[in-house]
């Protein structure tokens, strides 16, 4: 298939169904390809040489229809697109599966830069980068103002329980992962359980929230906000502990996991943590526990990766590092709640 005639996605087909939906819209023949770096689901960019869009779908082959729900992205997005938080403008979501074979989303392209690593961030320069980083926390505190009732996404989750729920299923998720000896896994966990801390009143949740999900603008604004798979409505100190985990230097060369906190000029994340405070009003006092969770997440996430490699279910360079990142990301959440608990 050509560059121009990506897998999973039928132009043809895509053609049809906005000449349909949104007559008008397009006006030459379409063009598109892959967009690199998503996680799970394909990103594409569709042109008709004029204007530019962004389709979204499931990875090929999917099973799991719940873990990659294109009507509850484009429903946050659509909910949210109107607020001051910045999203791509929604065009049209498809679940009929004959169009590309599975259900999909097409969104505005938005013109920005993903930073990915702290090289690629090193290069805007250190004021650029202190301005691009605090930025992105201000955005955040945009996000968790939204009145989710307001926006009609009173219904999209289960704030009740958040966390023990949370906690829950990524212990499940390691226990389906479990080949070897992890020291300190399960007592992170354990310890993670006992200090459970009360949630603040719960908002719209991201769920990924840190630098490469949103683009950056040449004015180092967040130009939009990207990857919703994971939102919902919950404790919005666990997007805070994941952006402070992701602002923490790993001081760990060439590894397929990347912070960007090496970069100059990058905020500390005690400095992400007071300006979040001041600025939305919440109380942060418990943020060691939420940094330990998204530490031990992060483990859980690559002790399942490992898994798969082991089984050579994987394919693609630097899977065969990625068990050794664990027991640091272990030691890290570790250290994070310990030292969280003797300040408290």
């Amino acid at each position: 298939m050509s560059p121009d005639h990506p897998p999973g996605l039928d132009l043809d087909r895509l053609r049809g169904l906005l000449d349909r939906e949104r007559p008008g819209l397009a006006q030459g023949p379409l063009t598109g390809r892959l967009i690199e770096g998503g996680r799970s689901n394909l990103t594409y960019a569709v042109s008709d040489g004029v204007s530019k869009w962004v389709v979204r779908r499931p990875p090929l082959g999917h099973v799991l229809a719940t873990a990659h729900d294109m009507k509850r992205e484009h429903r946050v997005i659509s909910a949210l697109h109107p607020t001051d938080v910045p999203v791509p403008a929604p065009v049209l979501l498809c679940e009929d599966e004959e169009v590309l074979g599975a259900p999909f989303y097409v969104m505005e392209f938005v013109e920005g830069t993903p930073y990915r690593t702290a090289d690629q961030l090193a290069a805007l320069g250190a004021r650029r980068t202190r301005d691009a980083v605090l930025s992105l926390t201000d955005t955040l505190v945009g996000l968790h103002a939204v009145d989710p009732a307001e926006v009609g996404l009173a219904g999209f989750g289960r704030p009740e329980g958040f966390l023990d729920r949370q906690l829950r299923r990524w212990g499940k998720q390691l226990d389906a992962s479990r080949n070897r000896e992890l020291a300190g896994i399960d007592e992170l966990h354990a310890a993670l359980g006992r200090e459970l801390p009360a949630s603040p009143a719960p908002t719209v949740v991201h769920g990924d929230y840190r630098l490469d999900n949103v683009l950056i603008g040449a004015d180092d604004s967040i130009r939009a906000i990207l990857d919703w798979e994971m939102s919902t409505l919950g404790d919005p100190l666990t997007d805070l502990g994941l952006l402070v985990m992701y602002s923490t230097p790993l001081d760990l060369p060439h590894s397929p996991v990347s912070t960007t906190a090496a970069a100059p000029g990058h905020p500390s994340p005690a400095e992400l943590i007071e300006r979040y405070a001041a600025a939305s009003g919440r109380d942060v006092a418990a943020v060691s526990w939420y940094t330990a969770f998204a530490w031990f997440k992060l483990a859980v996430i690559l002790e399942g990766i490992h898994y798969r490699y082991t089984l050579g279910q994987t394919v693609g360079r630097g899977f065969d590092r990625i068990g050794d990142l664990v027991p640091v990301f272990i030691e890290h959440g570790l250290t994070t709640l310990h030292e969280g608990l003797q300040e408290g």
